[in-house]
């Protein structure tokens, strides 16, 4: 395509020079009609003169319309170059016009190829443009499920399991106010949402948690523990006998925000001073 231009430019700079030329030759051969028009009016009035003054001189006269015969002759041969040389820069000049004119054509053409490319091109940007937004949505998506499955599994592995001993039995109150149970012994803490040093369990997320817990006394009497969130009682467990052991167990399925804490506070007026207690707390977690 590049040639093609500098073709058709080189044949546009061919096409003014040779009107350039065929402006010069239509001048030259102007001059040479006005000089021979020049030259027949001159001698027609010598001959004027020679015819009025009534001094014909046959020799002269014959000499002079030698003389303008022989430049006439030479005049029409000049004329005769002039109008060959000037149809032959005519017929050249026709066919830089009709190579000029082809070259236009296929500009032409290849514009409207390289528009329609153009147009072509433009779709398939708005295809792709389109393509790429519809990927980012289904990628923000995704990620936003993926977010939602990575908190959901979190979520879901949230449990503990623990007692106030390992192994040894030891009596826990009876105290003149309702202290905290701390269960050192952590069988279970998935998540770490469970401290084993202050016994309180704090929510990682936000869900339904179910928790359990056991109390058990020996040698009779009153054993109660009750179960507490943000410092308000939920349930309590209870057992109360007059000999042998005591044991008494409850649930409650708590729907706890992020960063509530859960922990079980021992009853102490209720609890007789020779008791065991153990208990078990295990959440689970319902997003």
């Amino acid at each position: 395509m590049d040639q093609q231009i500098v073709c058709h430019q080189t044949c546009q700079q061919d096409l003014h020079a040779l009107v350039k030329e065929l402006a010069i030759l239509k001048e030259q051969i102007q001059v040479v009609q006005e000089e021979n028009q020049v030259k027949t009016e001159a001698y027609k009035e010598i001959l004027d003169r020679q015819v009025e003054l009534q001094q014909p001189c046959p020799q002269d006269i014959h000499a002079v319309l030698r003389e303008m015969t022989a430049s006439l002759t030479e005049q029409k041969v000049k004329i005769a170059f002039l109008e060959k040389e000037n149809q032959e820069q005519f017929a050249k000049l026709e066919r830089q016009k009709t190579e000029t004119y082809e070259l236009k054509q296929q500009l032409e053409e290849q514009a409207a190829m390289l528009e329609s490319l153009k147009t072509e091109l433009q779709t398939q940007k708005t295809e792709a443009d389109k393509v790429t937004q519809e990927l980012q949505e289904q990628e923000a998506k995704l990620q936003t499920e993926i977010n939602q499955l990575k908190k959901h599994s979190q979520a879901t592995q949230v449990a503990f399991s623990a007692s106030l001993l390992e192994k040894e039995s030891r009596h826990t109150g009876p105290f003149n106010t309702q202290i905290t149970l701390i269960f050192k012994h952590v069988v279970t803490n998935i998540g770490n949402a469970y401290n084993p040093h202050t016994g309180i369990f704090t929510a990682p997320v936000r869900g339904v948690y179910h928790f359990v817990w056991t109390i058990l006394g020996l040698d009779g009497g009153t054993a109660g523990a009750v179960l507490v969130r943000n410092g308000e009682h939920i349930f309590l467990a209870y057992g109360n006998q007059g000999s042998g052991s005591v044991s008494g167990s409850h649930g409650a399925s708590l729907l706890l925000e992020v960063g509530d804490q859960v922990f079980v506070r021992l009853f102490g007026l209720m609890v007789q001073r020779y008791m065991t207690m153990k208990t078990i707390i295990t959440p689970s977690v319902v997003i």
